[in-house]
């Protein structure tokens, strides 16, 4: 993958972010924000949606803030510089936070928290999207998907990560099913007027997770996003597969990291939250339940797993990487 973005002229940075991004989603088992996208991101460089070798502006900055502009990059290499930008604060200040603007769609958030959280920070990252979750008792959708992740460092494991969308699962799921033919569980999404639907094809929009609750950490995620970076909020946002690729989508993203050693000594924090985790981990299920677990635990079980196995390639995924070029035949041996 970078060296397919590589020979397209995208920057070694961007090309570098994207394959890492990509790999490790599908490694973690988050398919959906894994390697089958690539396809479709090497189609928007190709269409000029993203700028395959941006200038990231700083257009402010203080002791413990600063805004980026983006200018239109691979939101997996915009979202890097910001979260690196926020740990650089954080080091200084105790803590860091880092709003971009004009960016394109970053792929799994805890891409960025988890970069943070292996240097011992605790991390939330954000990003908006558009417009695809409707409003509590609405007819349309008013917010993206609008994703939240928070990473901690853990003694002797990878760290803490949830990663969960404000909907009660992502697009890129209905699109799963639908390109499988399969039915959605209820309360997913609804069709055309906001009547709930279990057929993939007529889903047009998702229900909030939890409701209102979920609605409202949605508009959360808004106001920190799109209105703190002074960009576009999701009902003004391009859709990411059914807008001309030639059009930018002006994605905003915002980045926080707190310095634990500046709460208290870091071994003390990573042995604490591990000893919570097991803690939970350590409780009876109901009869015939799986295992309790925490955030995070079903993601590195797969990463375990995909590391030694590999990545399953279905179709159509595996055919469009195919036509990219002969790099990807080697690969989906």
């Amino acid at each position: 993958m970078e060296a397919a973005l590589g020979d397209r002229g995208v920057c070694a940075e961007s090309a570098g972010h994207v394959a890492a991004s990509l790999l490790e989603a599908s490694l973690r088992g988050v398919d959906s924000h894994g390697v089958r996208l690539f396809p479709h991101y090497y189609r928007a460089c190709q269409a000029e949606r993203v700028n395959p070798r941006p200038e990231l502006r700083v257009l402010s900055r203080s002791a413990a803030t600063a805004r980026l502009d983006a200018d239109h990059a691979f939101g997996q290499h915009a979202g890097a510089a910001a979260i690196d930008l926020a740990c650089e604060l954080a080091a200084s200040s105790g803590v860091g936070a880092v709003s971009v603007a004009n960016s394109s769609h970053f792929g799994a958030a805890a891409y960025f928290g988890l970069r943070a959280a292996r240097r011992g920070h605790v991390a939330l990252a954000f990003t908006n999207a558009d417009a695809l979750v409707r409003a509590t008792n609405a007819r349309i959708p008013v917010f993206g998907t609008n994703p939240i992740c928070c990473c901690a460092p853990m003694r002797g494991e990878d760290p803490f990560c949830l990663d969960m969308a404000t909907s009660t699962v992502s697009w890129n799921k209905i699109l799963l099913r639908r390109r499988d033919a399969m039915p959605l569980p209820e309360g997913w999404a609804c069709a055309e007027g906001g009547a709930p639907t279990t057929d993939a094809g007529l889903a047009r929009m998702l229900e909030a997770s939890g409701s209102y609750k979920g609605f409202g950490l949605g508009m959360m995620v808004e106001i920190l996003c799109g209105l703190l970076a002074g960009g576009p909020v999701s009902r003004e946002i391009l859709p990411m597969f059914t807008a001309p690729l030639s059009e930018r989508r002006k994605i905003a993203h915002f980045f926080v990291v707190l310095d634990v050693g500046s709460f208290l000594p870091r071994e003390d924090f990573a042995a604490r939250l591990r000893s919570l985790a097991d803690e939970i981990r350590s409780q009876p299920s109901r009869d015939g339940e799986p295992p309790v677990v925490i955030p995070g635990d079903p993601e590195k079980r797969l990463f375990a797993v995909r590391s030694a196995e590999g990545i399953p390639a279905e179709e159509p995924t595996a055919s469009e990487l195919l036509e990219l070029g002969p790099a990807f035949h080697e690969a989906l041996r």
